[in-house]
């Protein structure tokens, strides 16, 4: 499998992890989910030692994990406590753990070996901050995790795949800054638009009527949190000269993209706004048109995938300015996955 190792990923939304089994392929390997009845999520290779059937097929007793098929019994930490027709345990009986945090709404698995260090994961507080309302989901893609990765790094996509939701003509017009913190490992990309269309989906969340002044500014922190921070104002109407830019709106728009397979990939998608927090309507317009958005590019990279995949040995691709994004977060992706 070629994925870069010794990293977190996004495994799973909160609220997703319960007192049920949530099974998840990430990185090739199978994992199986569960919260514990202390409230913390739990890790374990979705593979019995015995005849490896998947323990997420099995059920719980308490905090423990039976297997469903000769009722291997784990606990938490992986150590076997039970096997049949047995007393003794064998010294083997032990599945992998995998290191989880929990931040921002999100959880987070350690994939490979090294130091899973907490403080490596990168951060999202809008989608867990007080004045900041979250709509979210997660679509499964049949496409490898690159593809997802330059879609997003690319927005000039967005003028002709999602014409009448987010595309407008000024967003493949506008030339773009892109800019790679070698050290901290992130790329960022910034695409400013001013006296623009204003796109359905703004308009019609945000009330604005007319032109727009409108910002993307993009930073990725590869392997797997991508962050749009958009903002959108009436033309003209810029942050004061202390940064206070409260006459604005701003959408942060994240992306967990967390490989499964060699060429599947969870497409988790949030959408954070700080504006019409107490509109149920919005809401569900916001959540409605984003999943089309989601499931337009969904469509577009399952098709892509199908065709490299009868490309020829050697096919070279062509690569422009708009591009520059995409090529520096390949250029850190090979960089890590060739130091794992």
């Amino acid at each position: 499998m070629v994925f870069p190792r010794n990293q977190w990923y996004v495994a799973a939304y909160g609220e997703e992890v319960g007192d049920g089994l949530l099974a998840r392929t990430i990185c090739g390997e199978p994992i199986v989910f569960y919260r514990t009845r202390a409230g913390d999520v739990v890790a374990l290779s979705d593979r019995c030692v015995h005849r490896r059937f998947p323990l997420s097929e099995g059920h719980r007793d308490g905090d423990r994990l039976v297997c469903g098929y000769h009722g291997f019994t784990y606990e938490p930490d992986g150590s076997c406590v039970a096997v049949p027709a047995q007393k003794r345990i064998p010294r083997t009986a032990r599945v992998p753990v995998y290191p989880v945090v929990e931040q921002d709404s999100l959880v987070w698995v350690w994939i490979g070996d090294g130091d899973a260090d907490p403080a490596a994961i990168p951060r999202a507080p809008w989608l867990a901050a007080d004045g900041w309302v979250v709509v979210r989901g997660m679509e499964p893609l049949e496409a490898r995790y690159e593809l997802l990765v330059d879609n997003l790094m690319d927005l000039s996509h967005e003028t002709y795949l999602h014409g009448g939701y987010i595309g407008t003509p000024e967003v493949a017009e506008t030339p773009i800054t892109t800019s790679v913190d070698e050290e901290a490992g992130v790329v960022r990309v910034s695409r400013r638009m001013k006296d623009v269309e204003c796109p359905p989906f703004y308009a019609n969340s945000t009330g604005i009527k007319g032109r727009i002044d409108r910002w993307q500014d993009i930073e990725y922190q590869p392997p797997c949190l991508y962050l749009l921070h958009s903002r959108i104002a009436p033309t003209g109407l810029e942050p004061a000269p202390d940064g206070d830019d409260s006459a604005a709106f701003h959408a942060e728009i994240v992306y967990g993209i967390t490989p499964s397979t060699e060429t599947t990939t969870f497409d988790f998608w949030m959408v954070a706004r700080d504006f019409a927090l107490d509109d149920p309507e919005v809401t569900t317009y916001l959540a409605e048109s984003n999943r089309t958005v989601v499931m337009q590019d969904v469509v577009a990279l399952n098709l892509l995938e199908k065709v490299i995949a009868t490309e020829p040995e050697g096919y070279q691709e062509l690569s422009i300015n708009i591009d520059t994004g995409g090529l520096a977060a390949r250029r850190l992706l090979q960089r890590m996955t060739d130091g794992s």
